[in-house]
């Protein structure tokens, strides 16, 4: 496997945490756990995003920063849940377009951003993984986390198109996409089988 460095990206509800577990396991990676009920913010945010925006997203960008950190210099491969590019580059940006983020914390954030960027490697592989908007309003339903349950329908479709727009402009390194919409690698055999002959390709 010549891929020591993956990163999966997708929206809320895409699968990130579930397929980052099952990965590691299989192929023996370490995982990188993005850290969401770790934030003191969360609750507070998805009650009045545009109070708590700015204080929520500088706790994802340290965590992340630290993670991205410790991928690059440990021996060990790893796999990432959520890179630090996706809480910026979609977050950050769906936030301030929908005035949930002020002109000047926005610019304080993109500033110490692009700080943090500038000494990061970028992953050896960022694998995508692509679900309807009804797809993941499902998932975030039957997974029941309290703070999730009171995100607009807005904020996901918005997300939901910004995150095709990032990820067919990332030019970073290599880049793949998996549909997850119909996906069920934990209980189908031949959805299982399938899935893992796609990673090796992927990972080779």
């Amino acid at each position: 496997m010549s891929a020591r460095f993956i990163a999966i990206a997708g929206n809320i509800g895409a699968g990130k945490s579930t397929m980052v577990g099952f990965l590691s396991r299989k192929f023996g990676l370490q995982p990188l756990y993005e850290p969401v009920d770790d934030n003191p913010y969360i609750a507070d945010f998805y009650e009045d995003m545009e109070r708590w925006a700015f204080n929520s997203q500088v706790f994802y960008l340290s965590r992340k920063f630290a993670l991205h950190l410790e991928a690059q210099k440990t021996d060990k491969r790893v796999i990432l849940d959520r890179s630090i590019y996706e809480d910026a580059e979609i977050f950050v940006e769906n936030l301030h377009r929908r005035k949930g983020l002020s002109k000047r914390d926005y610019n304080t954030y993109m500033e110490l951003y692009h700080t943090i960027r500038s000494e990061l490697q970028p992953p050896d592989l960022l694998i995508y993984l692509r679900c309807s908007v009804r797809g993941v309003r499902r998932r975030i339903k039957n997974r029941g986390r309290e703070s999730e349950m009171a995100i607009p329908l807005t904020y996901i479709q918005k997300l939901h198109k910004q995150y095709e727009a990032w990820f067919e402009q990332y030019d970073l390194g290599p880049k793949a996409v998996i549909e997850t919409e119909k996906l069920d690698y934990l209980r189908d055999i031949i959805h299982r089988v399938d899935f893992i002959e796609q990673i090796e390709q992927l990972l080779a």
